[in-house]
């Protein structure tokens, strides 16, 4: 057995995360259209995400990957099967939850700061008790300086970095990132690919993380996740057995190369995938 076989042959997550933060079970979705015929975008979905993993998801357009992140988020009910969050029925949106898309969608008119309490605000929180740990993370991700700036003088790498502050001051145990990265530049992604594992490592939250880009997620995770086309199936969960921490120059590497072309066999690279 080759060595990314025997790698890719069971989808256990790492030995040291053993707590399921995650359970879904025979999970489906179908939408209605406006013709009142029905479209599965999800089917019969069964994995568990683990407390404290990178996990990254991945397949063609259309195939449901978004959808299975607003299902995970709360935003939108399922047909069938189930999912537990913390041992919980999911049932919808949750503190322990927190999702970043792909536009940072911060309020112009709002400091980065306030921007950054807003989730606060929504929950009726006292904003004093959070406004330290909010500046706290500013610092963490480099914007320290900018908390009383305005969106439209940041550039978009730092908005991004506004907005996964924004999803971490509410102190989440799960951090559902949208392929928030998918408008930026490919230098300030890969940037911004370095930044999100620094976050990850220091901050210890679950992170799970739609992507179209076969070597983001490779580079990013613990494990990926292949889906098929629609309807959106597993087709396959990947251990990444790269070591950490890692730095853009790994996407060299041979072993690196062996994960995308499998990944790519796997999905069908057509589609937008790279």
């Amino acid at each position: 057995m080759s060595a990314l076989r025997a790698a890719t042959a069971t989808a256990e997550p790492n030995p040291s995360r053993t707590c399921a933060l995650i359970i879904a079970r025979g999970l489906s979705k179908t939408y209605t259209t406006a013709d009142s015929g029905e479209v599965v975008a999800l089917k019969d979905l069964d994995f568990q995400i683990f407390d404290g993993e990178f996990v990254s998801v991945i397949g063609q357009s259309g195939c449901g990957k978004s959808t299975l992140l607003k299902v995970l988020g709360g935003l939108l009910p399922y047909r069938t099967g189930s999912v537990e969050l913390n041992g919980k029925p999911l049932r919808g949106p949750s503190p322990d939850a927190a999702i970043v898309f792909q536009s940072p969608v911060l309020l112009p008119w709002r400091t980065v700061l306030d921007n950054v309490l807003l989730p606060i605000e929504f929950r009726k929180l006292q904003l004093s008790d959070y406004r330290q740990h909010a500046l706290e993370l500013l610092r963490m991700v480099g914007l320290q300086e900018f908390a009383q700036r305005y969106p439209f003088e940041l550039s978009g790498g730092m908005q991004q970095r506004a907005a996964i502050v924004r999803a971490l001051v509410q102190d989440p145990r799960i951090l559902l990132m949208d392929e928030p990265f998918g408008a930026l530049d490919a230098m300030t992604r890969e940037q911004m690919n370095l930044e999100l594992m620094r976050i990850w490592s220091q901050s210890g939250k679950t992170v799970i993380f739609i992507t179209h880009s076969i070597a983001e997620a490779i580079f990013l995770s613990d494990r990926v996740i292949a889906m098929t086309a629609r309807p959106g199936r597993i087709a396959e969960i990947l251990n990444i057995d790269l070591p950490r921490p890692r730095e853009l120059s790994i996407i060299n590497t041979d072993r690196f190369g062996r994960y995308a072309a499998h990944l790519r066999a796997l999905i069908d690279a057509r589609g937008g995938m790279f």
